[in-house]
C-alpha cells in the first residue's frame, strides 16, 4: 500500500473523525479540516474552500480529499421552504461540488475524492425531502465528472445509512438498520485506497 496525505474535511464530525483515525492507523498522513477545528474552513463559502486547499498543497502535495461533511434542515415537507433547500443545497452539494472543482487541478497525479452523500437519495423518509434532494445532487455530480477528471483522478461519494451512534436521529429513520461508524468509515478508506470511480458506494 501507497502512503498518501488526505485532506479530511468534517474531521471533528462522527464520520470524519473516524475516517481520519482509521487511515491514520494505516499509515496515511491525514490533513484535518472543519469549520472550527484543524485547518479551517466554511464550506458554504467557495472563497473559503479556494484558500483551504490552497494553504494544504502548500504544504505538500494532496493525493486524496475525502469530504465526510454536509449539514441539511429536516423538518416535515409541507413544512421545507426554498430556503430550506437551498441552504441544503450550499452546504452538502455546493459545498463538496466546490472541493472538487477548486483541488481537482491541485491534486497529485492519479488522486482521488471521495464525497458524502446518504441512504435517503433513494429510500426518503417524513422529515428528510431536503436531505434527499442534496443528497441525489452529489450523487449525479459524482457520476458526470468520473469521466472528466484530469490526471486520471478518481471520484466516488460514499452514501451511509443512519449511524448507530447517533442516536437523535434514529426517531427520523423508523424501520432503518442503523450502522456503526467504524463501517462508514472503512467504506471510504475503500475509496481512498481502491480503484473504484464514479461509484456510490452504500453502507
Amino acid at each position: 500500500m501507497t502512503t498518501q496525505r488526505v485532506l479530511v474535511v468534517g474531521a471533528s464530525g462522527l464520520i470524519g473523525g473516524a475516517v481520519a483515525d482509521l487511515l491514520e492507523q494505516r499509515g496515511h498522513e491525514v490533513v484535518r479540516a472543519s469549520r472550527s477545528t484543524g485547518e479551517q474552513v466554511d464550506l458554504t463559502d467557495e472563497a473559503s474552500v479556494a484558500d483551504l486547499l490552497r494553504r494544504v498543497t502548500a504544504a505538500g502535495p494532496l493525493h486524496a480529499v475525502v469530504a465526510a461533511t454536509g449539514k441539511v434542515p429536516f423538518k416535515p415537507a409541507t413544512e421545507l421552504t426554498v430556503e430550506d433547500y437551498r441552504a441544503g443545497l450550499l452546504d452538502k452539494a455546493l459545498g463538496q461540488i466546490a472541493l472538487v472543482v477548486h483541488g481537482a487541478p491541485l491534486l497529485a497525479e492519479r488522486g482521488s475524492f471521495t464525497l458524502t452523500s446518504g441512504i435517503l437519495s433513494h429510500s426518503p423518509v417524513p422529515t428528510g425531502a431536503a436531505a434527499s434532494v442534496a443528497n441525489g445532487a452529489v450523487e449525479g455530480f459524482v457520476r458526470a465528472h468520473a469521466a472528466t477528471l484530469p490526471g486520471g483522478a478518481r471520484i466516488n461519494a460514499v452514501s451511509p445509512n443512519v449511524l448507530a451512534e447517533a442516536e437523535g436521529y434514529h426517531p427520523s429513520f423508523p424501520g432503518f438498520l442503523p450502522v456503526p461508524a467504524a463501517d462508514v468509515a472503512a467504506t471510504y478508506v475503500r475509496a481512498v485506497e481502491g480503484v473504484e470511480t464514479g461509484r456510490v458506494l452504500d453502507v
